[in-house]
């Protein structure tokens, strides 16, 4: 019999890794022998910070290329194949959500391989609960263009589709580009749209607020510079 796909959340920041992980999830990552992450050295921290019983050296722990190809996912699933479980790693969060680890994933499915979703932080769902957005309806935009006009222009349709649908939109940026995020949805957003900014969640420097785009005007910009953060908006 095949083994099983793990899919094994990661802390989102320095935190107490008892908080974040159920006992079931810590056991389950435990007994694995086969990880497959983004970045080998901070897997190895993060499986390090959580306890793992052995010696990290002894672990088969394996990269998920940037472009695989199906050969490169049905090789790192081959010991899956051979009866021996896997965990897949993201670098943090929720594997396989805003995370090239859904590849592997598919690959899985399509091998025949069980997958198993294990309980842990996600920032995305972490935002949603504490926005106080819409929460029956909402969409995940990854991150948005980069380029000025072309960012200007999507935030205008993402707010057109948030007031048709009653809709909250999610979406990330690089975290050194994030001052400039902030500025541009103050710019180009509805004064009464409702922005939501969540910053390093399950951290110490976590910071959670829900302002209309007017109140965000006459407000201390927050310091997102380098700082994780999710931004959401229901126009």
């Amino acid at each position: 019999m095949p083994g099983t796909l793990f899919l094994l959340p990661v802390a989102l920041g320095p935190a107490d890794s008892d908080a974040l992980h159920p006992p079931a999830t810590l056991r389950t990552t435990h007994l694995l022998r086969h990880f497959v992450v983004e970045n080998a050295k901070s897997a190895r921290a993060e499986l390090k910070r959580i306890g793992h019983p052995q010696p990290l050296q002894a672990l088969d722990v394996r990269e998920l290329p940037k472009t695989p190809t199906d050969a490169d996912l049905s090789a790192l699933l081959a010991p899956a194949l051979a009866g021996q479980d896997i965990g897949l790693m993201s670098e943090a969060g929720c594997p396989a959500v805003a995370d090239p680890g859904a590849l592997l994933v598919r690959q899985a499915h399509r091998l025949g391989i069980r997958v198993a979703p294990l309980v842990g932080p996600s920032s995305l769902l972490l935002s949603l609960m504490a926005s106080g957005l819409n929460g029956q309806s909402f969409a995940f935009h990854g991150y948005l263009p980069v380029k000025e006009a072309e960012r200007a222009a999507a935030l205008r349709e993402l707010e057109k589709e948030s007031r048709r649908f009653k809709r909250t939109q999610l979406f990330i940026e690089t975290p050194y580009r994030n001052q400039a995020m902030f500025a541009a949805l103050l710019a180009g957003l509805s004064a009464e749209t409702q922005l939501c900014v969540a910053r390093e969640l399950t951290t110490a420097g976590e910071w959670i607020a829900t302002r209309s785009i007017a109140s965000w005007k006459k407000s201390e910009a927050p310091d997102l510079d380098r700082r994780p953060t999710v931004f959401l908006f229901l126009a």
